[in-house]
């Protein structure tokens, strides 16, 4: 999950717990003063009802209906009294709500309870106020809030993603520029991206820092390269000339003889080597022009005719289905070099009578081109350095792991896009994406 995506949550969720808590409280605090309302009206009430007491008023009260004495027309409000036993103690005034049923209808009253005693009589005093306009207030309450809990999340999630985007914005440019799309170190910008963070001017510049080290040593690295393998090939071709002209020395012994074999094949290994490590260095130099018109179709079919011995000596079938004639401008050596480096593996690394498959297809505007084998295939681990120098797939065959290193300096000087796909025992496809 993005760091953007996680800020907005957090938000979201903090702010929609602190209005859950501030509506729980603030609908208990209305509860708290409703009743307290409705506990002192239904005193004040019972008070003014005894002070204005008198024996008209509590015959009246007796003589009407048995359950309500008297209510009003809305039944809002009701007032009971009774007469009771004159066993009676003196008590305080009880308040409790409690559910009541006036003409058929039921509904939830707060009532306040009052037993006291006139001249020698004692008599039960109820005094009610039914709770339907609170509960009612309460729901209205609880609807808004739910109201102004869901605008308040889609409005946090909103504002905050929007501001998190352009907060966080630099950040990603700087991932981006600076480190996902940085293919060559030589090619790196060093141009600050904007922002008035301070903690991504010191990102951006720690990056920018950690970068130029990097370029530097890339450059000794590519120089030394060169210039070791400049020195080595000169004395590698006096020996080798040394060598051929001591097998041409008559009656030299079978032992010597083998022995220079040897050492002429040793010899012609560290050439061929060397040679591979000058052409990645010249194509990651830039050493090459990129002027040639090139038709993949054509390619395939000289590589095809180049190793075709090969493929017939291990009794794989190859097929080569393209369904156009790809052509881009380019290295046209330099790309014959790629891709028979490409089939080369796919028959050093298949099993005999095994295949070659060869398809294309247009995606995406991009035309992809892949080879198959059904060899030996490649482990997780192996895929993934691939790529990497002197990393070798299958030690049993013949071959220095730079066969793959060439592919992707030639790929990158290109901006030809590769893709490895491969699985032990069954075998490897290699994509080759170009642009159109």
């Amino acid at each position: 999950m993005k760091l953007q995506v996680k800020f907005s949550l957090y938000n979201a969720i903090t702010k929609i717990a602190i209005i859950l808590v501030l509506g729980a409280i603030i609908l208990f605090s209305l509860d708290r003063l409703a009743y307290n309302q409705f506990d002192n009206r239904l005193i004040k009430k019972k008070n003014k009802i005894i002070k204005h007491l008198n024996d008209d008023e509590i015959d009246s009260l007796l003589n009407k209906q048995q359950s309500f004495t008297d209510y009003n027309i809305l039944k809002e409000e009701f007032i009971v009294l009774t007469d009771i036993p004159d066993n009676q103690k003196d008590s305080t005034a009880k308040v409790f709500t409690e559910k009541r049923e006036i003409e058929g209808d039921i509904e939830v009253y707060r009532i306040l309870n009052y037993k006291f005693s006139y001249h020698t009589n004692w008599y039960n005093l109820e005094i009610g106020e039914t709770m339907t306009a609170l509960q009612s207030i309460k729901n209205s309450i609880r609807f808004y809030m739910l109201i102004v809990l869901v605008a308040a999340l889609l409005i946090t999630l909103v504002t905050d993603f929007t501001f998190s985007n352009f907060l966080l914005k630099p950040f990603y440019q700087i991932i981006d520029k600076k480190i996902n799309l940085v293919d060559d170190p030589s090619h790196y910008n060093y141009q600050n991206i904007p922002t008035t963070t301070n903690d991504f001017k010191i990102l951006d510049n720690s990056i920018n820092s950690l970068m130029r080290k990097i370029n530097t040593l890339f450059a000794l690295e590519k120089q030394f390269i060169a210039n070791v393998s400049h020195e080595l090939l000169t004395p590698i071709s006096i020996l080798s000339t040394r060598f051929e002209n001591m097998l041409n020395t008559p009656g030299i012994p079978v032992e010597h003889e083998n022995k220079i074999y040897a050492s002429l094949k040793t010899l012609n290994r560290l050439k061929v080597i060397i040679n591979s490590l000058l052409l990645i260095s010249k194509v990651e130099n830039n050493q090459y022009l990129k002027t040639e018109e090139i038709s993949l179709k054509r390619e395939i079919d000289d590589i095809y005719e180049d190793l075709e011995d090969r493929i017939v000596d291990k009794n794989i079938s190859y097929n080569a289905n393209l369904s156009k004639d790809f052509h881009f401008t380019g290295n046209k050596a330099l790309i014959h070099t790629l891709l028979i480096n490409i089939i080369n593996n796919a028959i050093k690394y298949n099993v005999v009578g095994g295949s070659i498959t060869i398809t294309d297809k247009t995606e995406a505007e991009k035309y992809i081109i892949s080879i198959s084998d059904t060899g030996s295939g490649m482990s997780m681990a192996l895929v993934e350095n691939a790529f990497d120098r002197f990393k070798r797939g299958n030690t049993e065959e013949n071959g220095f792991g730079l066969g793959l290193a060439i592919v992707q300096s030639i790929a990158r000087f290109h901006k030809i896009e590769v893709d490895i796909k491969s699985e032990e025992h069954k075998g490897t496809s290699i994509s080759l994406f170009f642009s159109k």
